[in-house]
């Protein structure tokens, strides 16, 4: 395990760094301390790029699901091709949604449908890396490492891996979501996984006479720096080391304990995706930038109608109330809900009463963020199988994430090659949801 230690700089500190440099919130599947993971991701980071105070939840319906069964049921196509679900109408005159999302429907005021957001890769490798960067990988299909940054990562990368404030790490997955990673980013911009062994190292484990120790050690180094030329380093050393205390000692581990939540709005989520998504908005309300929830389960080849009424219902339910509760809360202005997957399914339903893979009409809702909601963006074909109107991209919605977020998509950053690249190339902030 990496430790942070003094060196000859520190003249007679040495002896007392190399025993008792803080080793608060160890990360070991990182292999660092909590500060010299902090200095890394200070380092990659470089300078922040100012952004506007909001947040993005990702909530990642993995699989593939199905865009008519979602938000464009198609009641008046062939049997064979509308919703097997059927559909349900909405508070939005002439508009419905799949059958199983009734609570949602009644909320159409609070969203936004994408009904013409489309790409070509119809692979679950392929797609996803489509989807969560903005950019084609053909070799995600055969296990290719992604080449691209995943948005929360360029959101860690603009702002920081942390938060300031509560040290609440800028960007945080709950659930693995292929392409989600920094690529030639680096490490330090990846997403803070607060399962296993990283949950663990948000509690402090020690007895508190050590944590005074640690304190007092801190406090000894800002005399020293006070009075001795430390060249700088005792200076950033010391800010590492302080942040990491204000990470397991502030405000950032509750944010992941739900048993600090009101009952009532608890059980207004109910369990499993519920769980997820009410932490992410505690999360977010703690200063994380980007939460991905990945909720699995789309890939319905068969039996779709019995695999809706399971999933659906769930997601109907736990978007619902975090609608509810981020509105009760007044954040509804700064958190965005993004509703996606990898692509949408085949418009005709298979001989297993199942829905095939389908990136050229794929499913998409959005909420809150300051954007337009209570409306329909873009038009389907009357079978659900193109866009017929307003093509959305993933670099469409690559540019849109940023821009709530206050960060330009005509930003570079730097590959390994040395050269600058472009965050989002091709694509335009969707033009519809924005005033």
């Amino acid at each position: 395990m990496l430790q942070v230690f003094g060196s000859s700089t520190f003249g007679d500190c040495t002896r007392a760094t190399r025993r008792d440099f803080l080793a608060v919130g160890a990360v070991p599947a990182l292999g660092l301390t909590l500060p010299g993971l902090f200095a890394q991701r200070a380092f990659a980071a470089e300078t922040p790029v100012p952004s506007s105070n909001t947040s993005v939840v990702w909530l990642w319906l993995n699989g593939g699901p199905s865009h008519i069964e979602t938000f464009d049921p198609k009641p008046d196509a062939p049997r064979e091709y509308r919703s097997v679900t059927g559909h349900v109408a909405t508070s939005l005159p002439g508009v419905a949604l799949g059958g199983t999302f009734e609570q949602l429907a009644t909320r159409m005021d609070r969203l936004a449908i994408v009904r013409s957001f489309a790409h070509q890769n119809s692979g679950h490798g392929g797609g996803t890396h489509w989807v969560m960067t903005g950019y084609d990988n053909r070799q995600s299909d055969a296990g290719g490492k992604p080449n691209r940054p995943s948005l929360g990562s360029i959101v860690a990368r603009m702002r920081g891996a942390n938060d300031p404030g509560t040290g609440m790490p800028t960007y945080v997955r709950q659930g693995s979501i292929g392409a989600d990673g920094p690529a030639f980013l680096g490490a330090s911009c990846a997403p803070f996984d607060p399962q296993g062994p990283a949950r663990k190292n948000l509690s402090v484990s020690i007895k508190q006479d050590r944590l005074d120790d640690r304190r007092s050690l801190l406090s000894q180094l800002d005399r020293f720096q006070r009075t001795a030329d430390a060249s700088g380093l005792m200076e950033g050393l010391d800010a590492y080391e302080q942040q990491a205390f204000n990470l397991v000692l502030g405000s950032a581990p509750a944010a992941f304990d739900l048993a600090k939540e009101e009952k009532k709005v608890v059980d207004s989520y109910g369990k499993d995706l519920g769980q997820q998504m009410l932490i992410a908005r505690r999360l977010c309300e703690a200063g994380c930038g980007f939460v991905t929830v990945s909720f699995g389960g789309w890939d319905m080849h068969n039996g779709i109608e019995k695999g809706f009424e399971r999933r659906g219902a769930m997601v109907d339910r736990a978007v619902a109330a975090f609608l509810d509760d981020v509105a009760a809360r007044g954040l509804s202005e700064r958190i965005l809900l993004v509703i996606t997957g990898e692509f949408g399914r085949t418009p005709r339903v298979n001989r297993n009463a199942g829905r095939d893979h389908w990136a050229p009409l794929s499913t998409l809702a959005l909420a809150g963020g300051g954007l337009r909601m209570g409306q329909v963006v873009g038009e389907s074909s009357a079978k659900a199988e193109t866009p017929r109107a307003s093509v959305v991209t993933p670099q469409d919605l690559a540019a849109t994430v940023l821009q709530v977020l206050g960060i330009s998509p005509a930003l570079q950053v730097t590959n390994p090659a040395g050269r600058p690249v472009t965050l989002v190339e091709n694509g335009r902030p969707i033009r519809d949801l924005f005033a």
